[in-house]
């Protein structure tokens, strides 16, 4: 991986970081979502005049990835719904790049290399570290949660897969972005709207400033990534996102000031050995 997309991609999980920083401010987890993927639409929508619409041909694909991430806020909903962030997080997200990485060798016959292969389950193992912190009891999981976990690390796998096509397909990773984003924020109005009614929209409202600052850098955070996966291997992009719980846990002791226990140090360590690894393999 050339070190401009390297480092663009460490940005993007550093966007994607903020983001989740930013929306902390007491919504339940569906409407928190809904409102970061409609605000999310917004930003976009200025763009799409400016970078066009994608070919013909990319449009199934949009539509697919519009169909797998609503699968996805589904998913990660129902999994925080059913069991704590420490037993789904670890489990959607570490999981998530193993199974793109598989899928990519076996579907799209991308060569990783013996040394992105260890980066990738190094990476990996760091970010299911990195993100234990407990929970109502880590022995004990939830099947409900962890089902939903699992699922939702599919839909990760899957709409990273369908994202790198069809952006490779499109021939502009910046007009598939655009209306991509544009139409996932519509599908996901209308979801929120027949899920919730429209006593949704007051909630939303009320926190419309902090959705469209975490809209904004969630927008550009995967728009980096679509536009990495046209020039690198989508496997390798797909793992490097996931850092961004390595730049969550320094906004979480930098500026809320958490205490900076021993396993988050370990799990920094995995994460950046993994991180050298996929840049020099």
């Amino acid at each position: 991986m050339e070190t401009h997309v390297f480092i663009a991609v460490l940005i993007a999980a550093a966007c994607h970081a903020s983001w989740n920083a930013v929306i902390k401010f007491g919504l339940d987890p569906f409407t928190t979502t809904a409102l970061i993927a409609i605000m999310s639409g917004v930003v976009a929508a200025p763009l799409v005049p400016v970078f066009g619409l994608p070919p013909a041909a990319a449009w199934p694909w949009v539509i697919a990835s519009v169909i797998l991430h609503l699968g996805y806020y589904v998913g990660l909903t129902e999994a925080y719904r059913s069991g704590d962030m420490g037993q789904v997080y670890p489990i959607a997200r570490g999981s998530a790049p193993l199974m793109t990485a598989s899928a990519s060798t076996l579907l799209l016959g991308e060569a990783l290399g013996l040394g992105g292969w260890i980066g990738i389950v190094v990476l990996a193992a760091g970010v299911v570290l990195m993100s234990l912190r407990g929970g109502r009891d880590i022995a004990k999981l939830d099947r409900r949660a962890v089902g939903f976990a699992l699922f939702t690390a599919v839909t990760i796998c899957a709409y990273s897969l369908v994202d790198g096509i069809g952006a490779r397909t499109a021939g502009n990773a910046h007009a598939y972005t655009a209306a991509l984003f544009v139409c996932d924020g519509l599908s996901m109005a209308t979801f929120a709207l027949l899920r919730r009614g429209s006593g949704v929209v007051v909630e939303m409202g009320r926190n419309w400033k902090a959705g469209l600052i975490g809209g904004a850098l969630s927008l550009v955070a995967y728009w980096i990534a679509i536009w990495a996966m046209t020039v690198a291997p989508i496997a390798l992009v797909a793992a490097l996102r996931e850092t961004s719980v390595l730049f969550g846990a320094l906004i979480a002791v930098i500026v809320l000031r958490e205490p900076l226990r021993a396993s988050r140090i370990a799990a920094a360590v995995m994460i950046v050995i993994g991180l050298a690894l996929i840049r020099l393999g």
